[in-house]
């Protein structure tokens, strides 16, 4: 993974993608196709973990087989549409660290305001994956950023659903060494810093909420 960005262009991820923009789509389907998408994507943002050797015994025979090294990764969560991401990582990598980070966009300046941080320690010896459904105006993901590299972290990955090529731009110039995941860049954003066509707000869709 060498570029700035990154999409998944699997064709599982595209066609549960298309089901999840369509607004008919229900708040339990939206639910299950977010955390079955993440699991896809969980696959090309883990890609490049570091592996080791170990030394096992197979009903046939010993072998040296390859085994993940080093600290667990950890996973940071952009409260609250994060959670649907990290849900269906945790099932693909149950022993990963967990932390918060809360943010809220101020409708107005449409810039972050954080009211929550709770993050592993020791992030310098870990592979932090950054999660946050949509990459919009990249204001909040440059924060949460700012914020866990100020904590320590210098190997992290930003993984989103959707991203604009505005939020993609704005992340790169703030943090050119963060690789972004997604599954479809977008055309752009609407007056309000919404992603367009998008799927509307990810939070609501995925909780119920309006």
């Amino acid at each position: 993974m060498t570029e700035h960005l990154t999409v998944v262009n699997h064709p599982l991820v595209q066609h549960k993608l298309t089901i999840m923009r369509d607004k008919s789509t229900s708040t339990a389907g939206f639910r299950r196709l977010l955390r079955e998408i993440s699991l896809l994507l969980a696959y090309e943002v883990t890609r490049e973990l570091d592996l080791t050797t170990t030394t096992i015994q197979t009903p046939m025979q010993e072998m040296v087989a390859p085994t993940l090294e080093g600290k667990k990764l950890a996973l940071i969560s952009i409260l609250r549409a994060g959670n649907g991401l990290m849900d269906g990582i945790l099932e693909l990598i149950p022993a990963a660290r967990v932390g918060f980070i809360g943010l809220y966009r101020d409708p107005e300046t449409l810039q972050p305001v954080q009211y929550y941080s709770k993050v592993p320690n020791e992030l310098d010896m870990r592979m932090t994956i950054v999660v946050d459904p949509m990459l919009a105006t990249g204001n909040s993901s440059v924060a949460a950023i700012d914020l866990l590299k100020q904590a320590g972290a210098k190997n992290l990955r930003f993984l989103c659903l959707l991203a604009s090529p505005e939020g993609v731009a704005r992340m790169k110039e703030a943090h050119p060494d963060v690789p972004i995941v997604t599954a479809a860049l977008d055309e752009g954003l609407d007056e309000h810093g919404y992603i367009v066509p998008g799927l509307g707000d990810a939070g609501d869709r995925m909780f119920g909420t309006k």
